[in-house]
């Protein structure tokens, strides 16, 4: 009997898109192996996206449009920019690689429109030129973005070095460190060793960047009114 070829959709090849993002990350992803997880042929893939670049910008538009469901608030400005930001972090550490997924696509499907059209309306009431807020959605945005990614490679670097090493070499670390000058190393050595950087990629961190972007743009405003 002729074996029978899986039943896909567009729904079925993006969850198993996600899932694989989520086992070997995005330096990985390929539509062949996508197609092995699948239990079909590459080809058949193409039936549905032209190329993996036209998948990425679906699963954009799928993240893009998951978030203006899920974003809900009021307020002035800056409580929606500040909702918007912790909102948009959340989601992206909710589905892996969508970070990378959204600096790799452009805004060429309506959800993402419509995720762009949201964050322009957050500082729709300033003073300042179309320019301006343009500016201010995009820093806060790359911001998000960039802080996000940074957890993702910071995870992903110690993790290769536990299968490597079986431990983080922190003792090489230190080792380094005391060997160095106070003027080359004063500073970080101190940091260090008092734990400062086990503070990169909290809540406390992104919530602390967050308030210098937030007081950065209404400082800009106040000066737009003089």
């Amino acid at each position: 009997m002729k074996k029978q070829q899986p039943q896909i959709s567009e729904d079925k090849i993006l969850e198993a898109s996600w899932e694989l993002l989520g086992e070997d990350g995005i330096e990985k992803f390929s539509m062949r192996r996508l197609a092995d997880r699948l239990g079909i042929q590459a080809p058949s893939l193409y039936w549905y996206f032209k190329s993996k670049q036209e998948l990425y910008q679906r699963l954009t538009n799928q993240v893009s449009i998951l978030f203006l469901e899920e974003f809900q608030t009021e307020g002035d400005w800056k409580a929606q920019l500040a909702a918007f930001a912790i909102n948009l972090r959340n989601l992206l550490q909710r589905y892996p690689c969508s970070t990378q997924l959204m600096m790799l696509t452009l805004p060429l499907e309506p959800g993402i429109i419509r995720f762009t059209n949201r964050m322009l309306l957050c500082v729709e009431s300033t003073p300042l030129e179309e320019e301006q807020k343009l500016q201010m959605v995009l820093t806060l945005t790359n911001y998000v973005l960039g802080f996000v990614l940074d957890e993702y490679q910071d995870r992903r670097n110690v993790s290769a070095m536990l299968k490597e090493k079986g431990e983080l070499p922190i003792e090489e670390m230190v080792k380094l460190l005391d060997s160095m000058s106070e003027a080359d190393a004063g500073l970080f050595r101190r940091m260090y060793k008092g734990e400062l950087y086990e503070l990169m990629g909290t809540d406390k961190a992104f919530e602390f960047g967050l308030q210098l972007i937030l007081l950065g743009i209404e400082q800009v405003i106040k000066e737009h009114e003089k």
